[in-house]
C-alpha cells in the first residue's frame, strides 16, 4: 500500500499538519522537528501526492505545452527554452504534440483544461477565430511562443517576423542583388508565410525593384521543398542570384538542390535562411541566416506565464524579442 501522509505523521510522531510544513518547506518547524520527519519519510518511502496537494492549493504546478512537431529542430529549442525556466519556477510540464492541426489543437487545450494545468504555452501556424474563442474561455492563461494572433489578444512572444526578412532583403540589395528568389511558407500562415512575404515585397519595392512573382516559390518547411523549390528557380530564364528561405531546413534543401545541378554556393547562386538553428552551422558551406533567439522566446514566453499564473505585474503581454542577421558562407563577403 501507498505511505501517507498520516504513516509519517505517526512514526514521527507529530501532527499531519507539520509533516505537511515539513514537506511544502515551511521555514516555521524547529530544526530537530524537521529532521524527524524528514527521517520518517525517508523509512516509510513517502511521496507527496501531487492531486492532493492541487486540491488543497487549487493549483497543480503543472503547464501544457502544445508544439506543432515535437521532432523540429526549431521547436525543440523553444520547448527546452520553456523547460528550464518551468524547473526555475518548479514548474513540471506536459508536452503535447499537434502535428499543426486546428482540430487536434481545440482538442488538446481542452485536454490540459480538464487536466487542471495552471496554465498553456501554445506554438502553432494560424490562429483562428475558434482558437482566440478558446484561449479566452480558458480558466488558465495562455501565451503564445513563436506565434501570431492577428489582433494582438493573446499574450504572445516573438521577433517581428516582417521586420526581420525586410531588413534581410534590404542588405542584399545593399550588397548588389536585383533578382531575390524567396521560397516562403504557405501565405495562409501569418509567420513562415503571409509576415515573411510581406517583408520580402516591400523591401524590394521600396529599393525602387520591380516585384516578380516568378521569384516566390511556396514550400511546406521541408528539406525535400527546398530541393524542389531550386528545380524551379533553375528552369527560369532570368533566375535569381541568391535565394532566402523562410526557414533554415528549407535553405538546406535549396543549397544541396544546386549543388546536385552543379552549382556552387555562393559563386553561383548564393543562400540566405531563417531562424539560425543548429543546422545552419552543421552543411557545407556553412548557411547565413536570419537569427530569431528560439531559445529565449520559449524562455520569455513561460517566465511571461509564471507572471500571469501568479497575478504579478505585466507592463506589456505582447513581447518583441530583437533579430540580426549572422552572414556565413552561403553569401559573399
Amino acid at each position: 500500500m501507498n505511505t501517507t501522509i498520516y504513516d509519517v505523521a505517526r512514526e514521527a510522531g507529530v501532527s499531519m499538519a507539520t509533516v505537511s510544513r515539513v514537506v511544502n518547506g515551511n521555514p516555521n518547524v524547529k530544526p530537530a522537528t524537521r529532521k524527524k520527519v524528514l527521517e520518517a519519510i525517508e523509512r516509510l518511502g513517502y511521496r507527496p501526492n501531487a492531486v492532493a496537494r492541487g486540491l488543497a492549493s487549487k493549483k497543480t504546478t503543472t503547464v501544457g505545452v502544445i508544439i506543432p512537431d515535437i521532432s523540429s529542430i526549431f521547436f525543440a529549442e523553444l520547448a527546452r527554452g520553456i523547460e528550464d525556466i518551468a524547473t526555475m519556477y518548479k514548474y513540471n510540464i506536459i508536452l503535447c504534440n499537434s502535428d499543426q492541426n486546428q482540430d487536434k489543437e481545440i482538442h488538446l487545450i481542452n485536454t490540459l483544461l480538464e487536466k487542471q494545468v495552471d496554465g498553456i504555452v501554445f506554438m502553432g501556424g494560424h490562429i483562428t477565430e475558434e482558437h482566440v474563442l478558446q484561449f479566452k474561455r480558458s480558466p488558465v492563461p495562455v501565451v503564445l511562443a513563436a506565434t501570431l494572433d492577428a489582433n494582438n489578444e493573446i499574450p504572445s512572444v516573438n521577433i517581428d517576423y516582417r521586420q526581420a526578412v525586410y531588413d534581410a532583403i534590404t542588405e542584399l540589395i545593399q550588397r548588389g542583388h536585383e533578382r531575390i528568389g524567396m521560397l516562403s511558407g504557405t501565405l495562409d500562415d501569418p509567420v513562415n508565410g503571409y509576415q515573411k512575404f510581406i517583408g520580402y515585397r516591400e523591401a524590394i519595392e521600396g529599393a525602387g525593384l520591380s516585384f516578380d512573382e516568378q521569384l516566390v516559390v511556396i514550400g511546406d518547411y521541408t528539406y525535400d521543398s527546398g530541393i524542389d523549390a531550386m528545380k524551379s528557380f533553375l528552369e527560369l530564364e532570368n533566375r535569381p542570384s541568391v535565394i532566402f528561405a523562410s526557414t533554415d531546413e528549407m535553405a538546406l534543401g535549396v543549397i544541396h538542390g544546386a549543388q546536385d545541378h552543379g552549382l556552387s554556393i555562393p559563386d553561383d547562386i548564393e543562400v540566405l535562411g531563417f531562424d539560425n538553428t543548429r543546422l545552419a552551422t552543421m552543411v557545407r558551406p556553412t548557411l547565413s541566416t536570419v537569427v530569431q533567439p528560439m531559445y529565449d522566446i520559449g524562455a520569455v514566453s513561460m517566465r511571461l506565464l509564471t507572471k500571469l499564473m501568479n497575478k504579478e505585474e505585466v507592463t506589456d503581454q505582447v513581447v518583441v524579442l530583437p533579430h540580426r542577421i549572422e552572414f556565413r558562407q552561403s553569401t559573399k563577403s
